[in-house]
């Protein structure tokens, strides 16, 4: 079986056999998989009536486990966006009745996001349908596969994830 990016690779090798144009086998997959990936995950979050960004913030606040609650500083850690964009975010989930802003009991000055009923039914129904959908995408590979895949991207990713976090 051949893709495009078995084409590209082969049009570089013809163009610029001078170089070693081995990483792209690999990268240029993963890259265009993510924009596959983007795509699918789109349609599975339009089918909740949600945006990807507005399942991120209440995913993470679904994973905080009872009371589904976090600070602003703790979500913008989980869903790396800026201060003022989750201020805006917050703002939005506010007003479509998905989470709400409570008074921090440890700082008076803080505010706390709470997911609502709502919220989390909206979340836990999302994450369902994407589950769904990516099974889908991941369905010719086996499960072993799926295993040895995720430990490969693991390797390649965590360097990133560890420098984030420094």
């Amino acid at each position: 079986m051949e893709d495009e990016v078995d084409r590209l690779v082969a049009a570089w090798r013809r163009e610029r056999p001078d170089l070693d144009v081995q990483p792209l086998e690999v990268l240029s997959r993963v890259s265009r998989l993510a924009r596959h990936l983007d795509r699918a995950r789109r349609t599975a979050f339009a089918e909740h009536g949600l945006e990807p960004w507005e399942f991120d913030v209440l995913t993470a606040l679904r994973r905080a486990g009872s009371p589904y609650q976090l600070s602003p500083g703790q979500l913008l850690t989980q869903t790396l966006v800026t201060s003022g964009t989750m201020t805006n975010r917050i703002d939005r989930l506010t007003g479509k009745g998905l989470v709400k802003r409570l008074p921090d009991p440890d700082d008076r000055r803080g505010v706390l996001v709470r997911l609502t009923d709502d919220g989390r039914d909206r979340a836990d129904q999302a994450l369902a349908g994407l589950l769904t959908h990516e099974r889908a995408l991941l369905a010719e590979l086996t499960t072993g596969q799926q295993t040895d895949l995720a430990a490969l991207l693991r390797q390649l990713v965590a360097p990133f994830d560890q420098a984030g976090q420094a």
